[in-house]
């Protein structure tokens, strides 16, 4: 395997400084995807759908995003990452534009897709924080940018519902169009130049793909374990504006709020990245798999308590916090984990992990549609679980002895069936 050291000594603690930037550069490009959840009955009354079809426009974004993340961040192992980053915001910012003046919901789910399918520029720019750190730093560096990221997904609920209350659905995606074409010239002053790692061509960075996913078990038991939990994840943000308006006749502003709410335990990105440095990566795993389990039957019972709506939105806050830590923490340890398998293909790596990541996460989101339809919240609370289940099994069984991929390690214990 190749192996390019990608700065000096005397580089890194300068490079250091890059990763709140990239942090932030995550959150824009990734908030793009989620603008539409606390939304979908406002979009629905616009185009007179009901949840059922207005649903899946949070499936076409991130179907979308599967998309771009197989067919557009292989390239960060293949062109120059800073120039790559900077036409695809500039594309989203276009796309967003668009979006916002669709005339039908058939053009909203179209225009959906092909956001999703470029927000994927958050995983060009997410693989870029190892190389800019010591070997033995990387799992704080990925845990640092995860920060922004996974703020940028919880913090774009609040914005649009703030926005929307403000001047309706449509301005949402209006005033993130503009935040995002911000970021080309930001891009062009703060980063450096980023050349490809490798010379391969398209058609070869593509092939190799399978043969990554094929060659490596540990990645396939964390793309696998991925994505069982952000499925998970993904049924209740994307079922939360309609347990909000049908229980208790809240709109999208407080939709928003509760992504505020979730912000809190982004904060624990950090941290479960040292523990990951430290304690191994599938001790963090488990960890965010009980947490995730535990809110989500929390989640379930308060809704049988008869309760005031006060306590009732107090009580799915603390929900909020637990399931929002318990899932970063099993991608923290899941990234941190595959970045050390081949450091000259961690763009690819991202796009394997990340493509059935967000497979899942579209799957879960419609499936969750559907077990809202017929069984409303108790079907939603109990799909969800059976995929944390189907989560921990895949875990228990899986790879062992490589939790922690720094030390040096011979290649055919990683290859170990």
């Amino acid at each position: 395997m190749a192996d390019q050291t990608p700065m000096t000594e005397t580089a890194k603690p300068a490079s250091r400084a890059l990763l709140p930037f990239l942090g932030v550069t995550c959150a824009v490009g990734v908030s793009t995807m989620y603008y539409n959840q606390p939304l979908l009955e406002e979009i629905g009354r616009t185009y007179h759908a009901d949840a059922g079809h207005t649903g899946f426009v949070a499936v076409a974004t991130q179907v979308g995003y599967a998309v771009g993340l197989l067919c557009f961040v292989p390239l960060g192992d293949l062109l120059e990452r800073r120039a790559l980053m900077m036409r695809m915001y500039a594309a989203v910012a276009v796309g967003l534009l668009l979006v916002s003046f669709a005339p039908t919901l058939g053009w909203m789910l179209a225009g959906s897709v092909v956001i999703g399918a470029l927000a994927s520029v958050t995983h060009v720019a997410l693989p870029i924080a190892p190389d800019l750190v010591e070997h033995e730093k990387r799992g704080a560096a990925i845990g640092t940018v995860m920060t922004g990221l996974l703020l940028g997904i919880l913090l774009a609920r609040t914005f649009a519902g703030w926005v929307s209350n403000l001047s309706g659905w449509k301005s949402v995606f209006v005033v993130a169009a503009i935040m995002n074409a911000v970021f080309v010239p930001l891009l062009w002053r703060m980063m450096p130049k980023l050349p490809p790692k490798q010379k391969l061509s398209y058609g070869e960075a593509m092939r190799s793909l399978w043969t990554l996913y094929r060659t490596h078990p540990l990645l396939r038991e964390s793309s696998q374990i991925g994505a069982l939990v952000f499925a998970s994840f993904s049924c209740f943000w994307t079922t939360l504006a309609f347990l909000l308006e049908s229980h208790y006749h809240l709109g999208a502003g407080v939709a928003g709020m509760f992504g505020l709410v979730g912000a809190a335990g982004a904060m624990v990105a950090p941290l479960s990245g040292r523990l990951a440095d430290r304690h191994g990566s599938r001790w963090v795993i488990s960890m965010g798999m009980l947490l995730l389990a535990v809110s989500y039957i929390w989640l379930w019972a308060q809704e049988r308590l008869t309760i005031s709506t006060t306590w009732h939105m107090i009580a799915l806050a603390v929900g909020v916090v637990v399931l929002d830590v318990g899932a970063q923490m099993c991608q923290v340890a899941n990234q941190t984990r595959i970045f050390g398998l081949d450091p000259s293909a961690r763009s690819r790596l991202n796009t394997v992990y990340m493509t059935v990541y967000f497979t899942g996460a579209a799957i879960g989101s419609a499936l969750s549609t559907i077990a809202w339809t017929r069984w409303r919240w108790n079907g939603v609370c109990g799909f969800a679980v059976g995929l944390i289940v189907l989560a921990a099994l895949r875990h228990a069984f899986g790879v062992r002895g490589v939790g922690n991929p720094y030390p040096a390690m011979p290649e055919d214990e990683l290859m170990e069936a």
